[in-house]
């Protein structure tokens, strides 16, 4: 099946940041990390910290094994973050740090 992403080299991490940002309530972090474990996104890296009545995370993850395009994941996170009150965001590493250089 292709599924329209571009595979990187074997045993080659292809990284993805992903935050989100939202009002705090249960179930937040289990509903994020459940849907990336579906798509076979592995998580390399967490942060989160509550502040006052606010979730902040990110994650750093490696999607070398997802199952979907990069597009189909942020749409899908875009999906599950209007259902649980939360922004969510995906990033390829590339265009993070190109975004975020000094």
């Amino acid at each position: 099946m292709n599924t329209g992403r571009q595979t990187s080299q074997e045993g080659e991490l292809e990284r993805v940041i992903i935050t989100v940002v939202g009002k705090d309530k249960v179930g937040i972090i289990a509903g994020v990390t459940g849907l990336l474990s579906e798509n076979n996104v592995n998580i390399l890296d967490i942060s989160q910290t509550i502040m006052q009545d606010f979730l902040t995370m990110i994650m750093v993850t490696d999607i070398s094994g997802m199952t979907v395009s990069l597009q189909r994941l942020q749409e899908i996170l875009t999906e599950k973050g209007e259902k649980i009150g939360v922004r969510i965001n995906a990033q390829h590493e590339d265009i993070f740090k190109y975004m975020h250089r000094i």
